[in-house]
């Protein structure tokens, strides 16, 4: 069977995701523009500007790279990996917003490339993959400001499809089938491509047509309806 995204729906509960009240609109859109800052400011090194993105507490995110973790831990983590040479960039390609207002709770999709610049055995090339952040969002008050606004709680990512493409547009690296099989499709040469770095590189994240994806959907729907979506993400604190 080819590799693809189910022909069947995933998401049967339609939420708040278009047009409806100037209330509505204002909050989809103050959640999106949150959620804009993880491929603008992250990858820019805007690290404040980034970490206001994010609850104050009890954020979790995953990476393939990083593994899940608390955001403080992540951004040290990512600075660090900046110092050493990682060079991770985003394209954002569209985000749009599930909104509960009874609950001030809303899940933001954003359709992204991750594309990532490696330098190995002589040979430049780049991985780019196809996905979709998944963030969890809710309104909130800060302890540091007084002041309420939507934030990010929890982040992880559905990986679609990668592609190693040439730098020259010639030379590319050949990953061995034991280097690649152990990545399920979807993020398969990015993994094998961030490991030859020296990264643990999760094997289990959310993929088309997995388990994964449809805790995801579970999980989003949790959070939505007010409930805690922490063990369908798989969070171990």
């Amino acid at each position: 069977m080819v590799y693809n995204i189910t022909e069947k729906e995933t998401q049967p509960t339609v939420r708040s995701h278009n047009n409806g009240s100037t209330e509505e609109l204002l909050d989809r859109f103050a959640v999106s523009e949150v959620v804009k800052g993880w491929p603008l400011y992250r990858d820019a090194s805007e690290w404040n500007n980034y970490r206001d993105c994010f609850s104050e507490e009890g954020t979790y995110i995953f990476t393939t790279w990083s593994g899940g973790m608390d955001i403080d831990e992540f951004i040290e983590v990512s600075k660090q990996g900046r110092a050493n040479g990682d060079f991770i960039m985003h394209r954002e390609c569209g985000t749009l917003v599930d909104l509960n207002k009874t609950r001030d709770r809303a899940i933001a999709k954003m359709k992204t490339t991750i594309t990532q610049r490696f330098v190995q055995d002589g040979v430049t090339f780049d991985v780019d993959c196809d996905n979709r952040f998944i963030f969890f969002c809710q309104r909130e008050l800060s302890k540091a400001t007084g002041q309420t606004g939507w934030k990010a709680r929890y982040y992880k990512v559905i990986y679609e499809k990668d592609r190693i493409i040439p730098v020259d547009g010639k030379n590319a690296p050949v990953f061995t089938n034991e280097e690649i099989g152990i990545y399920p499709e979807g993020y398969k040469y990015l993994g094998a491509a961030q490991a030859r770095l020296g990264h643990k590189v999760m094997t289990d994240l959310p993929t088309l047509n997995s388990e994964g994806l449809t805790k995801m959907y579970r999980a989003m729907d949790t959070w939505l309806e007010g409930g805690d979506p922490e063990a369908l993400l798989g969070i171990k604190r």
